[in-house]
């Protein structure tokens, strides 16, 4: 009977970099999973971790024998762990990771150190071997199908495993060092109701503006340990819940509860779902986007400004700026911040190449991508000069910070950014620019289509 458990990873609940009883119910909740963990005595565990090697279009798994690690990062260096890697389960798991079109497996690491992602969990959970699994820039349902790779492989082998995902929830639950921002406990509170009365769906569907405005690192790890429970009924309980540091600490056990249905058809039909009902309320200037990227994607050929547009986008010039995202998660933006073409129709075209194909962040968009992407299309006023932030607005006007030849732009009304010193130091670390370099400012404004 699989068994998996969420934990979070505050190094202070290990005595020496804590008291130890900062998070006193946490630390219970530890304790009774770790007690459980040993009497189950699995073959294997499998550690999910936020803070381990992280890209954008793969999923790392443990490489190698072995690894250690140590908390002399948060000033403690007697502590050491040193683990054995499962590496035939890892192996399973990246190959069938592989045959459902997820890219994954042991490449690139490049600190070989176990994170506190990892080393909390081993603090309390005495384990002979793990398999360590990273996150990714991938949109949620892809970690929750990796999460089916998971059990897949370890039924495979007939492994006895068990899962922890480790992740924080909130990082904004009242004034702290993070900050404060409404959507902390409406995440935290919504994440731990949906947990506590087995809402996997409801789980899965959180919107990725609100994990982003919550500054959440447990999310994704949550979504791939549910993922590793398709197609069985799961009984489902939160162990204990603290945010007494501004952070949320959240505790729970997952656990087969007999055979059942998979959830994946559904959470794909409402994606699909969701998708349709935003193409069918684009505007000219999305669909015109989305046309060039589908086009230019199968081809390899530039659309040629189609008859029938509005005078708006055929008369008038403006800079353009072309975002793409996949399920939530960006996938490409491009844009230009002064007219570059003949008309904002065919700046809309070649921007939404650019986007989709020439963005340095993201590999180049591919046909099988087309039903799973959004698009909105911001057209920008002229840039004017300001004397200071005082003249900025962060759900209004655009920045563009200047020093010499290096220059950043970051458009308005951005989810996750909150403030104008958010916005600058964005746009400041876009351009290569230090803070104690000096630099000038511009704003502008922008009609958003969506």
């Amino acid at each position: 009977m699989k068994r998996g458990y969420l934990v979070p990873h505050p190094p202070l609940i290990v005595p020496g970099v804590g008291n130890g009883d900062e998070i006193p119910d946490t630390r219970r909740a530890y304790e009774q999973i770790a007690a459980e963990i040993e009497k189950i005595n699995p073959e294997t565990v499998v550690i999910i971790s936020p803070h381990s090697i992280l890209y954008g279009d793969y999923f790392h798994i443990s490489p190698g024998k072995s690894a250690k690690g140590d908390f002399g990062a948060f000033g403690v260096k007697n502590i050491k762990f040193s683990v054995s890697y499962d590496e035939e389960f890892a192996g399973i798991i990246g190959d069938l990771a592989h045959e459902a079109g997820l890219p994954a497996g042991p490449l690139g690491e490049r600190d070989p150190a176990l994170d506190h992602g990892v080393t909390v969990p081993l603090y309390f959970v005495k384990t002979r071997r793990i398999v360590r699994i990273s996150l990714s820039g991938f949109p949620v349902i892809d970690h929750y199908r990796l999460g089916m790779c998971i059990t897949q492989a370890g039924e495979r082998l007939g492994r006895n495993f068990v899962i922890i995902a480790s992740g924080d929830m909130s990082h904004k639950l009242k004034k702290s060092p993070y900050g404060f921002a409404a959507e902390g406990p409406e995440f935290d509170n919504l994440a731990r109701l949906r947990i506590e009365n087995g809402d996997i769906r409801g789980l899965v569907e959180i919107s990725p503006a609100l994990c982003e405005k919550a500054a959440e690192c447990g999310f994704k790890s949550i979504v791939m340990l549910a993922g590793a429970f398709d197609g069985y009924k799961i009984n489902t309980k939160v162990l204990s819940y603290e945010g007494t540091f501004g952070v949320g600490y959240l505790t729970a056990s997952f656990e087969e509860a007999g055979g059942g249905e998979s959830l994946l058809p559904l959470l794909l039909a409402d994606r699909n779902e969701k998708i349709k009902t935003i193409r069918s309320r684009e505007d000219e200037y999305v669909r015109l986007a989305r046309t060039s990227v589908e086009h230019f994607t199968r081809t390899g050929k530039r659309l040629k400004c189609p008859g029938g547009l509005p005078a708006g986008l055929l008369n008038n010039r403006s800079g353009v700026f072309v975002s793409i995202k996949k399920d939530g998660n960006l996938r490409g933006c491009i844009g230009t911040t002064a007219p570059t073409e003949n008309c904002i129709a065919e700046e809309i075209i070649a921007n939404g190449i650019s986007a989709a194909s020439r963005d340095p962040r993201f590999d180049p968009i591919q046909e099988d991508e087309f039903d799973c992407l959004t698009y909105s299309v911001d057209v920008l006023s002229p840039a004017e000069p300001i004397n200071g932030k005082e003249e900025l607005d962060v759900n209004r006007y655009g920045v563009i910070v200047r020093c010499g030849r290096r220059s950043g732009l970051l458009l308005p009304a951005l989810d996750g950014v909150d403030t104008v010193e958010d916005q600058i130091a964005i746009a400041l670390k876009k351009a290569g620019i230090n803070n104690d370099e000096p630099y000038t400012l511009e704003r502008f404004e922008v009609i958003r289509h969506k």
